[in-house]
C-alpha cells in the first residue's frame, strides 16, 4: 500500500501553457504499465497546462479571490449575507476584472475569454459573490452590450460597469423557465407618445427568481414580447428602471422577495410585475429588431424563430461560464477529499500496529478516481469550449454555423458538468465522513451554493435536448436530397449492421477470441481508437434509431407529431448525454498531444482510459444488447478499471496539487495538513509505547496464551 502522508504541496505556479486545438490530431499513446522506473507526474508542468490559455487571468483571479474580505462567511443573517456580498462587488470593481469583457469605447477591455476565465475562479472565494457579479456584469451588463447598440452602450454601460446602477435580469418568469419564447409580459408599442407600455397580464406573467430584483436593482432588462400594430413580433429586451433613488418601487412597478434559499443567500433573488409601465421606444434594446416612431417594425433577420435564437445566442456567455466554475467546484472538492483520504486512516488492515491510510483501501478509489478522471475531461473540455467561445465573439470566426455549433456545444456541455460538480462533492462528502459534514470544511456549503446551477441558464435536460434536436437536424440533412436508391441503401446498410450485432456473430467472434484471457480483450479495449469507436458508435446508432422511429412525424398531425416525438424524449436525452460524453473524451485526448513531459503524459492517459472505460462500464448493457462487445470484453472492462485505479494511486495527490488551489482557497482544515499531524501525533504516541513496554496488554493476546 502507498503512503503519502508526509508529502509536501507544490508551489504555484505563473506560467502559461496553450491547451490542445479541438481540430489536433488524436493521442495514440498505449495504454500499457511502461517498463523501468514508474511514472513521476510533473505537478508544476500540469499546473500549468491547466490553466490555459488564460492562465495569467486565472491566477491573478485566483489571488483576488484569496482577500479574506472577498470570501464567504458562513454563519450570518440572510440580510447581513446580501449586505456583505453587495459590498465585495464594489471591490471587484475597483480591481477592474469585471469590466474585461465591455467595449473599449466605454472603458473595457473586449477580452471575452479571459473576462470567463477570471469569472469562473470566483467560485472559489464566495458562489454568492460569482454569481451576484454574474447577475451585474454578465446578464444585466450582457444583454445590455449584446443587444443594445452604440446608443445604449454610452448611455447605460458606465453607470452598469461602476455599480451606480445594480440591475436585474428580468427574463424567467414563474410559469415560464426554460420556454423564453412563450413568456407572456408584453411590451405594446404606442405610436402616439413613442413609448412602449410593459404588463404583466396575470401572476404566472411575474418575472421570478431575479438577482438583484429584491433589493438592490434600481433597473432591469426586461424580456417581452414586441407587439405594435396588433403584431406581435416575438420576445425582445427593454431596459426598465425598476426604483428610485431611495429604493422604493417606481409607479406601475411591484415585487416580492424570493426569501430564503437552499444554497446561494448572498443574492437577493425576487419578483417583479409591471402594470402599464411606460418606457420610451428608444429603450428597446433594438440590435436585432427595431420599431420605428409610427410603429413599423424592422429586423435585419427575416426569420421571427432565427432572430430569438440569434438574441438569445448572443447571451450563451452564461452557460459557459458555469460549464467552468462547475468543473472548479468539483476540484476544490477533490482536493479536499482525497488529501484528506491520503492523511487519514482507519483500521488496522495489514499491520498489527499502524492503521490504514483510507485513500489506500479499493472501494475509497473507487468512488473518488472516476470522478478525479472526469474532472479532468470535463476541464480540458471546457478549455476547449472557451476558445470557440472567444473565437465567436472577438469576431474571428462567427458566422451563424459557428454561432450555432458554440450554442450546441453550451447545451452539451454546461449539464455535464454541473452534475457532475454535485456528484463529486456529494461523493466528497460522504468519503471525509463526518469530518465533510462540517461547514468549516466548506463541502457541505459548496454543494448548497452549485445545486442551482443545474437549472441556471436552462434546466439541463432541456438543454439536452437542444442537442439531441441538432443531432437529428444533422442525421436528416444527410438524406434531405438523396433519392429512393440512396435511402435503401442506407436502411440496407442500418440492417445489415442490426444482423451483424444483434444476432450474436460479432459476440461469438470476440468470445472466441477472447476466450481465457482478460489481457488479450483488454489490448483492444485499451487503444485510444477503439475508445473511440465505442463511445462514437454509440451515439451515431442512438441517433440513427431515433430518426428512423421520428421519420414519419411530417406526415401527421400536429398533435400526433408531438405525441410521437414526445415517446422518443427520454432516448433524445440520453443519446445528447453521449455526445457530450464523447466530446469530453476527445478532448482530454487531445490534451495528452500537449503534455510533453513522459510521466506526466503517461499518468494522464492512465487517467483518461479510467474515464473512457468508466463511460463503457456506465453503458455496458447497451453495449451487450446491441451486440458491441461480448460478456468476455464486458468482464474486462471493469477488470481493467480496477488495474487503473491502482496504478493511478501513487499519483492521486499530484493529481490534484495541479489543480493549483493552495489552502487560501480550498479553505478546509482537513486539507491543510491538520489531518496528517493529528495522525503523526497519535501513531508517534503508541510507538513510545511500544518502545517503552508501557503499552497495556491486549486482552485477545492473553486468551491466545491460554491456549
Amino acid at each position: 500500500m502507498v503512503d503519502t502522508a508526509a508529502r509536501t504541496t507544490p508551489s504555484s505556479t505563473t506560467s502559461t501553457t496553450s491547451a490542445a486545438s479541438a481540430a489536433g490530431p488524436k493521442a495514440t499513446t498505449p495504454t500499457t504499465a511502461p517498463a523501468g522506473p514508474a511514472p513521476k507526474v510533473d505537478v508544476e508542468a500540469l499546473g500549468r497546462q491547466l490553466l490555459g490559455d488564460w492562465a495569467d487571468i486565472r491566477l491573478a483571479s485566483r489571488a483576488l479571490s484569496s482577500r479574506p474580505e472577498l470570501q464567504k462567511v458562513e454563519g450570518l443573517s440572510l440580510a447581513d449575507q446580501r449586505a456583505r456580498t453587495f459590498e465585495q462587488l464594489k471591490l471587484l470593481v475597483e480591481d477592474g476584472q469585471v469590466h474585461r469583457a465591455f467595449p473599449k469605447s466605454v472603458g473595457g477591455g473586449e477580452d471575452n475569454g479571459g473576462n470567463i476565465a477570471g469569472f469562473e475562479e470566483l467560485v472559489a472565494a464566495d458562489p454568492s459573490l460569482q454569481i451576484k457579479s454574474g447577475v451585474q456584469w454578465g446578464l444585466f451588463g450582457a444583454a445590455v452590450m449584446q443587444l443594445g447598440t452604440e446608443y445604449h452602450h454610452k448611455k447605460y454601460l458606465p453607470g452598469i460597469m461602476s455599480l451606480d446602477v445594480p440591475g436585474a435580469f428580468a427574463m424567467t418568469e414563474t410559469g415560464h423557465g426554460s420556454d423564453v419564447a412563450s413568456v407572456a409580459t408584453t411590451a405594446t408599442y404606442d405610436p402616439e407618445t413613442q413609448e412602449f407600455v410593459i404588463d404583466t397580464p396575470f401572476r404566472g406573467a411575474w418575472k421570478d427568481y431575479l438577482g438583484n430584483a429584491a433589493k438592490d436593482g434600481i433597473a432591469a432588462t426586461v424580456f417581452a414580447q414586441l407587439i405594435t400594430k396588433g403584431v406581435n413580433h416575438g420576445v425582445h429586451a427593454f431596459y426598465v428602471p425598476i426604483r428610485d433613488a431611495d429604493g422604493a418601487f417606481l409607479p406601475g412597478i411591484g415585487g416580492e422577495d424570493d426569501g430564503l434559499k437552499g444554497g446561494l443567500n448572498g443574492i437577493d433573488n425576487g419578483r417583479l410585475h409591471f402594470t402599464g409601465v411606460r418606457i420610451p421606444r428608444t429603450d428597446l434594446l433594438n440590435k436585432y429588431g427595431d420599431v420605428a416612431e409610427d410603429g413599423t417594425y424592422s429586423s435585419s433577420i427575416d426569420s421571427p424563430g432565427r432572430r430569438f435564437f440569434t438574441m438569445l445566442g448572443t447571451l450563451v456567455q452564461g452557460r459557459v461560464s458555469l460549464d467552468g466554475s462547475a468543473v472548479n467546484a468539483a476540484k476544490i472538492g477533490l482536493k479536499i477529499a482525497i488529501t484528506y483520504g491520503s492523511e487519514r486512516r482507519q483500521f488496522t488492515a495489514g499491520s498489527d500496529s499502524d492503521e490504514e491510510v483510507i485513500l489506500d483501501y479499493q472501494r475509497h478509489q473507487r468512488r473518488l478516481f472516476p470522478l478525479l478522471a472526469t474532472t479532468y475531461a470535463a476541464g480540458f473540455a471546457h478549455e476547449v469550449f472557451l476558445r470557440k467561445f472567444d473565437d465567436v465573439f472577438s469576431g474571428r470566426t462567427d458566422t451563424d454555423a459557428d454561432r450555432q455549433d458554440l450554442e450546441t456545444i453550451a447545451a452539451a456541455l454546461k449539464p455535464l458538468s454541473t452534475w457532475h460538480a454535485l456528484d463529486t462533492l456529494q461523493e466528497a462528502r460522504e468519503a471525509c465522513g463526518g469530518a465533510g459534514f462540517l461547514t468549516e470544511n466548506r463541502l457541505t456549503s459548496l454543494r448548497s451554493d452549485l445545486d442551482v446551477y443545474v437549472t441556471f441558464e436552462g434546466d439541463n435536460n432541456v438543454l439536452l435536448q437542444l442537442v439531441a434536436k441538432r443531432l437529428l437536424t444533422d442525421f436528416s440533412r444527410k438524406f434531405a436530397k438523396a433519392d429512393a436508391g440512396a435511402l435503401a441503401r442506407y436502411v440496407v446498410t442500418q440492417a445489415a449492421g442490426k444482423a451483424y450485432h444483434g444476432t450474436g456473430l460479432r459476440s461469438v467472434a470476440q468470445t472466441v477470441k477472447d476466450f481465457g484471457s482478460t489481457a488479450r480483450a483488454v489490448n483492444w479495449l485499451q487503444e485510444p481508437s477503439t475508445q473511440r469507436e465505442l463511445l462514437t458508435d454509440r451515439v451515431a446508432t442512438m441517433i440513427g434509431e431515433i430518426g428512423g422511429r421520428l421519420r414519419s412525424a411530417s406526415k401527421l398531425s400536429k398533435k400526433a407529431a408531438a405525441d410521437l416525438f414526445n415517446s422518443q424524449q427520454n432516448e433524445l436525452i440520453e443519446a445528447a448525454r453521449a455526445h457530450a460524453e464523447l466530446l469530453q473524451w476527445e478532448a482530454f485526448t487531445d490534451a495528452l498531444e500537449n503534455t510533453t513531459d513522459a510521466g506526466t503524459r503517461q499518468v494522464l492517459t492512465w487517467l483518461r482510459d479510467l474515464f473512457g472505460f468508466g463511460l463503457i462500464e456506465k453503458h455496458a448493457a447497451w453495449y451487450l444488447i446491441h451486440g458491441r462487445l461480448s460478456p468476455q470484453r464486458a468482464q474486462a472492462v471493469t477488470a481493467y478499471i480496477d488495474r487503473l485505479i491502482t496504478r493511478i494511486r501513487p499519483h492521486a495527490v499530484d493529481l490534484v496539487d495541479a489543480f493549483g488551489y493552495g489552502p487560501e482557497l480550498v479553505r478546509a482544515k482537513i486539507a491543510t495538513g491538520a489531518e496528517a499531524e493529528r495522525q503523526s501525533e497519535a501513531r508517534a504516541y503508541y510507538a513510545e509505547q511500544r518502545a517503552n513496554g508501557t503499552a497495556p496488554v491486549d486482552e485477545k493476546s492473553l486468551k491466545t496464551k491460554k491456549r
